[in-house]
């Protein structure tokens, strides 16, 4: 099968590229490298350096994918707080870009990376399952959730079949550690460098956290359902901040006290979402805790110092 993965370089992409590419599928990648890194790429993989912001639709002709994968993302909440125009551009208009390339191309199938906790916002009942009340707090979610119905639109409108895969917090090996978002990859980084990570608050805040191995393994599933729709990808246990950084300290072997700053207006107190869909669906479900999760990623930023 022909798949195209945008954002292919970056931390979850890169990890589904690889996936594909052991399965046996033809590869192609898009990415400006803003955030992606060339050291993810695989090297089996077809790589264009393109910004899906422009207009990509000669790209997307010549490599004629049967399958899209779209993570090219602007992925920081905060950063869409502060600059919803730029995060819409790269969040709404990139997608449709993409979008319209493909449709125009005769794809089969679009795999959306969407999000749980952004759009469902404050919850009213835990772990939130797909007919949970969208209620986003962000630019981000509002911008996710927009995609989803434009999905919606090209579905009924020119027979595009598409699976949006809302995850809940995705973590792990490659993960980004030098911006605010990422905590496990934040708190590893700083911890195995012996230094002092800033806890926002009083660190009760929980959210759901989903290995990066289990979200590949969803969107390997995605290929092959005919499903059209939302599918939480999550683990429907909650962790708090405290209780990360605790994990995290003692499998670094770091005895660093907890050092706790002002909290962040606006955060969300509580995420956790029910995967019993996607079990349903296509037999996924989460199969790596936190704490094997965490063991694995600090094992990878030990050998991979940045």
């Amino acid at each position: 099968m022909r798949i195209l993965v945008t954002g292919g370089a970056g931390f979850i992409g890169s990890h589904i590229v690889d996936a594909y590419i052991n399965a046996g599928h033809e590869v192609s990648v898009i990415d400006n490298l803003s955030t992606g890194n060339k050291n993810n790429l695989n090297p089996k993989a077809k790589f264009y350096q393109a910004d899906i912001r422009e207009d990509i639709s000669v790209l997307i002709k010549e490599i004629n994918p049967e399958v899209i994968n779209h993570h090219a993302a602007q992925i920081d909440v905060r950063v869409s707080v502060s600059n919803p125009a730029f995060d819409a551009g790269a969040n709404i208009i990139g997608t449709l870009n993409v979008i319209e390339a493909g449709v125009k191309n005769r794809l089969k199938k679009f795999i959306f990376a969407s999000t749980g906790g952004a759009i469902y916002g404050e919850q009213d009942y835990f772990p939130a399952d797909e007919i949970h009340p969208t209620r986003p707090l962000s630019p981000y979610g509002v911008a996710k959730l927009a995609c989803e119905k434009y999905l919606y639109y090209y579905k009924h409108n020119f027979g595009l079949d598409y699976i949006a895969l809302r995850y809940a917090n995705v973590y792990g090996p490659r993960q980004n550690p030098f911006g605010e978002a990422g905590v496990i990859a934040i708190f590893t980084h700083k911890l195995i460098r012996g230094e002092q990570p800033l806890i926002n608050g009083d660190g009760l805040q929980s959210r759901d956290y989903v290995y990066v191995g289990d979200v590949v393994k969803a969107n390997v599933k995605a290929l092959g359902t005919e499903f059209t729709g939302e599918l939480n990808i999550a683990t429907g246990v909650e962790t708090s901040v405290n209780e990360l950084f605790s994990n995290i300290s003692r499998v670094s072997g770091k005895n660093i006290t907890a050092s706790h700053g002002p909290a962040k207006k606006g955060e969300q107190q509580r995420s956790c979402l029910s995967y019993e869909k996607a079990k349903s669906v296509f037999g996924w479900e989460p199969a790596v805790s936190v704490a094997g999760g965490i063991k694995n990623t600090v094992e990878w930023f030990l050998k991979n110092p940045r």
